[in-house]
């Protein structure tokens, strides 16, 4: 992974020392909270409901165990224990004291961690497939251009007061697992007659106007992606919307001129600033891959393995849900759930996030990986490591063995953190998660993706769930709407709504309708939800929701 180097550390130093000094001019009183907005969001300190929040950027989800210490540490020095992992592989601090925000970010930059873009109207957190280097299925790892994108656009000059946030999620496989089709720009690492190049998609994003990003350039060659990316933002920069910032994303400006016209101008700005770069992007993006050379993996019998899987049902069951192929013989990709039945999903205390980074270290070649899906990935796990590893994990709560069922449901903050929030989200959460916990369902149903926003801001992705909740405000009333059939993969599709919202009370019993239909109407036990509703179409689980609805009010 990418080591900071002087400039690096100098470059932090100094932005966390100046912003040290706008803390302290905001206590004293000579910042009003006005004047101090922009420049706390420039450091990732937003004002929540009831406290200041600091988000910390994980660069396209990477992290290494002393980094995960650390982030423990500032959950309990600083906040109440605990941190909460996002949709954007950032993690956030709910409850910190403005005072102590600069002490948090040196010690964040101790360890090679910022909070720098994790917010404002500038280029945010790159993402990445939280599989990568770890997966077979990949062209090429893609962190090391996330890391060079990263490092273009902190602070560029030009893209520091765009007309909105911009969101860039790139992926080196054919699955998409990092949601390239719902960014504002999405790429996807390909080969094409022996050279590496991009697929470059635009206008993605979720929000109050959905829609899927459009093909730009079907490939384009590794070496003119910066160019190509600036190309994108200054079109962006000069032609997006700034009258109304609903419409200020580049989802519209490309929705409103259409693609082709919008390719026209990117090229035209492509050719003419081309020239100017020199090639020492790649010198840099060179000098980078060779930080993110694989481990050298091990190659020693699984025996060890093999004989817990047989003998150990517990282990078994974890087995089959929370390991994924490695590329690598005899090693694992493992998923820790961040959602045990009851739980808020995505949080973490600082006591497991330090034995996170303990087993990292011990077990994973000293590599975790933050997901979209606010679960903590183990990238490199020997299969013989396994059953320790699950041990250690089942003692500290982290066991759970339900990645991709009904109960990993992405959810974000809501109505109980949120000043935007106009609806829980984390008691629907673990209702629904305990609901089919009682009824014993999860297994049979099988691969489910659950997504809840508490508003039209979509930070729980529920357009792109096989079943998306949107929690809304109607009277002073919480009232949730479904969509069905929202897919965030290379099949990417937005849920369609089913029909009027249900209250507080009536959101999970809905649920219920919906799984219990899909189980009666599915072809054989590997038909999916998703693939079923695709073959059925939204009536019978229309009929499901609002004719039983009708009868219970009978």
């Amino acid at each position: 992974m990418y080591k900071y180097n002087e400039f690096d550390e100098a470059f932090l130093a100094e932005r966390n020392a100046q912003f040290r000094a706008q803390v302290e001019r905001r206590i004293g009183g000579s910042l009003t909270e006005d004047e101090f907005k922009p420049l706390r969001l420039m450091n990732g300190v937003y004002l929540q409901l009831h406290a200041y929040m600091l988000r910390v950027a994980i660069p396209y989800g990477t992290l290494n165990s002393a980094q995960m210490r650390q982030l423990g540490l500032l959950a309990e020095k600083w906040d109440k224990g605990y941190g909460h992992f996002t949709t954007r592989q950032n993690i956030q601090y709910n409850w910190p004291k403005l005072r102590d925000i600069p002490d948090m970010l040196d010690a964040l930059g101790e360890v090679g961690l910022h909070a720098i873009q994790t917010s404002g109207n500038t280029i945010r957190n790159v993402t990445a497939d939280h599989f990568a280097g770890a997966t077979a299925e990949e062209v090429a790892d893609p962190r090391p251009v996330a890391e060079l994108i990263r490092q273009w656009s902190t602070d560029h000059p030009e893209f520091q007061f765009l007309g909105r946030k911009f969101k860039i999620a790139i992926t080196g496989a054919e699955h998409d697992r990092a949601v390239i089709k719902a960014h504002d720009i999405g790429l996807r690492l390909v080969e094409k007659n022996g050279q590496r190049g991009f697929e470059v998609l635009v206008g993605g994003g979720l929000g109050r106007t959905p829609m899927i990003g459009k093909v730009i350039r079907d490939f384009l060659p590794q070496a003119d992606l910066l160019p190509y990316l600036e190309a994108i933002l200054s079109v962006y920069n000069l032609l997006g919307r700034r009258d109304n910032k609903y419409k200020a994303r580049i989802k519209i400006m490309v929705h409103e001129h259409g693609i082709d016209e919008i390719r026209a101008r990117v090229e035209e700005r492509f050719a003419a600033i081309r020239p100017t770069f020199s090639g020492v992007d790649q010198e840099i993006l060179a000098g980078i891959e060779e930080m993110f050379a694989p481990p050298a993996f091990r190659n020693v019998s699984d025996a060890p393995f093999k004989a817990a899987y047989h003998e150990d049902p517990v282990f078994r069951s974890w087995c089959d849900t929370n390991l994924s192929a490695h590329k690598a013989d005899g090693y694992a990709i493992v998923s820790i759930s961040l959602k045990k039945q009851g739980a808020t999903p995505g949080d973490a205390t600082a006591d497991q996030m330090r034995l996170m980074g303990d087993l990292a270290e011990k077990y994973g070649h000293d590599e975790l990986r933050i997901s979209h899906e606010q679960n903590v990935i183990l990238p490199h796990v020997h299969k013989s490591d396994l059953p320790a590893l699950h041990a250690a994990l089942k003692e500290a709560d982290l066991a759970t063995a339900n990645i991709g069922l009904v109960s990993d449901i992405i959810a974000c903050p809501g109505m109980d953190y949120c000043a935007l929030a106009t609806a829980r989200s984390i008691p629907i959460a673990q209702q629904i998660a305990t609901r089919f916990e009682e009824l014993k369902l999860e297994h049979e149903i099988g691969e489910m993706k659950i997504k809840i926003s508490g508003c039209i801001n979509a930070c729980g992705h529920h357009h792109v769930g096989h079943i998306g909740i949107l929690g809304l405000d109607r009277a002073g009333v919480e009232n949730y709407q479904i969509t069905l059939g929202g897919d965030g993969t290379e099949t990417a599709s937005l849920g369609t709504r089913t029909g009027p919202g249900f209250s507080y009370e009536d959101i999970v019993p809905a649920i219920e309708r919906i799984m219990r239909t899909y189980l009666d109407l599915r072809e054989g036990e590997d038909e999916t939800f998703l693939q079923a509703y695709r073959r059925l179409g939204m009536d019978p689980f229309k009929a499901a929701l609002y004719e039983q609805e009708a009868l219970a009010a009978e």
